[in-house]
C-alpha cells in the first residue's frame, strides 16, 4: 500500500516496529517505533513519558515526510 500511494505522488511515511519487513515490501520513509504490541508507546511509562514518546516519533515522522529520498531511508532518532 505504502508503495502504491507514493506512486501517486503522494509521500508516505511507514511507522513500524520490524524494519526489515519495511524494507521489504519497499518503503521509502521508514521510522521504527517501540515495540509489536505497543509501536507508538510503553504502558508501564507514566502519562508524561507515553506523551515524550509519541511527540518524539510524530515529529521524526512528519521530518520523514518534508524530506526528499531518492530511496529506501531509515529515519532513526
Amino acid at each position: 500500500m505504502v508503495k502504491e500511494i507514493e506512486r501517486a505522488g503522494i509521500p508516505v511515511v511507514h511507522m513500524c516496529t520490524v524494519v526489515p519487513i519495511s524494507l521489504t515490501v519497499g518503503a521509502n520513509r521508514i521510522v521504527p517505533t517501540i515495540a509489536i504490541p505497543h509501536p507508538l508507546g510503553n504502558p508501564t511509562l507514566t502519562l508524561e513519558e507515553e506523551r515524550d514518546i509519541r511527540r518524539n516519533l510524530v515529529g521524526r515522522a512528519l521530518r520523514a515526510l518534508e524530506t526528499e529520498v531518492t530511496g529506501q531511508t531509515v529515519f532513526e532518532k
